[in-house]
């Protein structure tokens, strides 16, 4: 009865969330498993759940798919809470813009530093790495949030537009989303000189800034005195309309995450959303916060874990896969301890941060 009364109370305005570390934290922990070792570990045994753990090759959505939206998206819903503190500390808008830009160039420097760190082709200017494409997506999403509402979700419609008018009006030699020759991809090699491997364009940022657009409204919401029922139901009927979104521009606009198309936009925002509400239902409403510790402690040093995972996690790897032959004895289920053991010395490392409250931040 206390879990039920609680729901309908007024939800003070929160100065931080603690679903919504929670939320980040699970996110990083997944990025930085690799997947717990599942993908070679179920290759032949249950391939169905091993297609979960990667990427899908072109079109489709798999649950290794939803990670970057998920932390694209919490990007957005952070954005109000931040923003809204440096207004309060007196900021003035020339000196949040600038802060903004700031951001930006540093996360698109740190970007290219990590992409870079262990290449062996030579420095390359690179766009497409998450950092780069939240950098793009921060400012763009920092912009539509100085208007009004109602023109705010006229500037997002107007950019799927742009973003989707750009491939139908310049179509590649197999049509609009051909896989080499769309014009994201055109616009890389006469740009960069050279396309990303895995078909990634650099106009991604466009398909991203509506996901960090989504969070940003989201964080808004979770700013409004609301009830913790009300608040839930909203989140669960905007969950509920981008599955069906998705799901409807599908048979138009292909379910490519590489393309960070319109339908994937929808979809992947409609199970992102319904992570956040279980999150929250769990943690705001019934305080059930005992188990969250590892993913708050992973969830408030997101820079640091991640930076360290682009950079060093293969060599962590290889150190403890000496010392433990790989678990060898297991065949290819040893992948899943490695994995697992890895994962648990890289929260040791977020863990020895958090105890001496040193946190990373851009």
């Amino acid at each position: 009865m206390k879990a039920a009364s609680d729901r309908s109370k007024p939800a003070a305005a929160p100065g931080r969330l603690v679903s919504l570390d929670v939320f980040r934290g699970l996110t990083m922990l997944l990025l930085i498993s690799h997947g717990f070792g599942f993908h070679t570990a179920f290759q032949q045994s249950a391939p169905w759940l091993a297609y979960q753990f990667e990427h899908a090759a072109w079109v489709g959505c798999t649950f290794w798919d939803l990670i970057q939206p998920a932390f694209t998206f919490i990007v957005g819903v952070a954005m109000p809470f931040s923003l809204s503190r440096r207004i309060a500390e007196g900021g003035q808008s020339a000196a949040v813009w600038k802060h903004v830009l700031w951001r930006a160039f540093l996360l698109i420097a740190l970007a290219n530093v990590l992409s870079n760190w262990n290449s062996s082709k030579g420095l390359q200017l690179q766009l497409i790495n998450v950092l780069c494409q939240i950098a793009f997506s921060y400012v763009i999403c920092y912009l539509i949030l100085q208007l009004k509402f109602p023109m705010q979700v006229v500037a997002a419609i107007g950019l799927m537009v742009f973003h989707h008018g750009l491939f139908f009006a310049f179509p590649g030699p197999q049509g609009a989303f051909d896989q080499s020759g769309n014009i994201g991809a055109v616009i890389d090699r006469a740009v960069l000189g050279y396309n990303y491997p895995g078909f990634y364009t650099t106009i991604n940022f466009l398909g991203n800034a509506v996901t960090v657009l989504f969070g940003a409204w989201t964080g808004l919401l979770l700013l409004e005195e609301r009830s913790h029922a009300s608040r839930l139901r909203i989140l669960a009927a905007c969950s509920a309309a981008a599955f069906a979104l998705g799901l409807a521009l599908a048979p138009f606009l292909p379910m490519v995450k590489r393309l960070w198309l319109g339908s994937f936009t929808f979809f992947s925002a409609g199970w992102v959303l319904l992570g956040l509400l279980v999150c929250y239902w769990m943690i705001e409403v019934q305080g059930w916060r005992r188990w969250t510790f590892p993913a708050v402690v992973i969830g408030t040093n997101c820079i640091f874990i991640y930076s360290f995972a682009q950079v060093l996690r293969g060599w962590l790897a290889r150190g403890i896969g000496n010392f433990t032959h790989n678990f060898d004895f297991l065949g290819v289920y040893g992948a899943i301890p490695l994995n697992l053991a890895v994962m648990a010395a890289m929260w040791g490392m977020c863990y020895w941060l958090y105890r001496h409250r040193i946190f990373f931040k851009i």
